[in-house]
């Protein structure tokens, strides 16, 4: 197994028919979540802030193809039956059940066929690589592919899915994903550990620079592998972020590549997250990547608009495939051989390492070209 299901007491399955799709995930224990930020929040991001405060969840239920945002009250309710309807399937209480939504903004829910969904996935739920493969299948809009990470540890392991390739610029957490940890971790502490791990994740990939109204990352602590060190417990729950994150970015709508760019000698960490976001949401930038054109100059003029101090005549900018690099920028003199730097670029991962040589503060980011094809799968989303 190779994500949620390796994690002990952790259960699921999904169905996806065209563009609608239902996952159930069953897991008992303390829970936590991060939401986006938008001011437009979808009905079940504003059910679960509410219902996460009560730091335990038994089960989630998520559907795709339709959004339930800007649905007004009537969303609210929809997004409660929801829950309802999982309680109902799971023999579960509601109130214990997390919800998700993803498609199409604008739209009401289809409660029928949801509970036909949920009543057909309920009985095969099952501890098994095919059905986390079936619950991240059913929570796909326009992904290519299902996104899975596990990261085991001698005592404990952390494990998540998650969706996303397009209206990607998470100001929270990501478009949805679903963590769980057979460690005996405390809501609060996952709180606090949830946040930090998504800071360093997810809230650092960009494919459109569009935040989404349904953002939403959830975690559940079973506790079945007892109390662990909190510091390994982190830099796991980091990992498997950081994971998901990445296979987000590959995936971005129209992408041909993977585009990373790390920050160093930045006064301290948000600083050097600052800037890398910054670059990484860079039209420019990413056209030039699609492209393979080594335009340092996208690269140091986006990083000056970051709001981040710096000296651009000390910067050094290098680009690589992830074997080879080519200097572009040294101490601020361009050095740059245009066809080597060029050869860098041609394969499915560009990394940018930008040294600003002011301070010791260093971050990545992740994101993806913009080409043609993103265009074309956007233009026509709803019809």
């Amino acid at each position: 197994m190779k994500s949620i299901c390796g994690v002990e007491g952790v259960s699921a399955w999904g169905i996806k028919e065209g563009k609608y799709g239902l996952a159930l995930i069953r897991a008992e224990g303390d829970s936590a979540g991060v939401f986006t930020r938008n001011l437009v929040k979808a009905a079940p991001v504003s059910l679960m802030e509410d219902r996460v405060r009560k730091g335990r969840l038994s089960a989630v239920i998520v559907n795709s193809g339709c959004a339930n945002a800007y649905t007004g009250e009537r969303g609210i309710r929809d997004a409660a039956a929801m829950a309802d309807i999982a309680g109902e399937a799971l023999s579960l209480d509601p109130g214990s059940i997390g919800v998700g939504s993803t498609g199409v903004i604008g739209r009401y829910l289809d409660l029928p066929l949801i509970r036909d969904q949920a009543f057909r996935v309920a009985p095969k739920i099952v501890r098994s690589p095919e059905a986390e493969v079936m619950a991240a299948r059913a929570i796909m809009t326009t992904d290519l592919t299902e996104k899975h990470a596990l990261e085991r540890r001698e005592t404990f392991s952390v494990g998540g899915i998650t969706k996303g390739s397009g209206m990607i610029a998470p100001n929270m957490g990501t478009m949805l994903a679903f963590m769980y940890t057979d460690a005996q971790i405390p809501a609060r502490d996952l709180r606090e550990s949830l946040k930090i791990a998504a800071d360093r994740s997810f809230n650092r990939v960009v494919v459109d620079g569009d935040t989404s109204t349904n953002d939403i990352c959830l975690i559940t602590a079973t506790g079945s592998a007892g109390k662990v060190n909190m510091a390994e417990f982190q830099a796991a729950l980091e990992s498997c972020c950081r994971s998901l994150a990445i296979q987000i970015a590959e995936d971005g709508e129209g992408a041909t590549k993977l585009l990373e760019v790390t920050v160093v000698g930045a006064p301290d960490e948000e600083s050097a997250a600052k800037v890398a976001r910054t670059v990484i949401e860079s039209p420019l930038v990413k056209t030039a990547v699609y492209g393979t054109d080594p335009n340092w100059g996208r690269v140091i003029a986006a990083a000056g608009r970051a709001g981040v101090k710096f000296d651009p005549d000390s910067a050094s900018l290098v680009v690589s495939d992830g074997k080879d690099s080519e200097q572009l920028v040294k101490d601020g003199t361009i050095v740059v051989d245009l066809a080597r730097a060029k050869a860098r670029m041609q394969g499915k991962k560009v990394i940018f390492v930008l040294d600003l040589a002011s301070g010791n503060g260093e971050a990545t980011a992740w994101g993806c070209d913009l080409t043609e094809k993103y265009v074309e799968i956007n233009g026509r989303y709803t019809t």
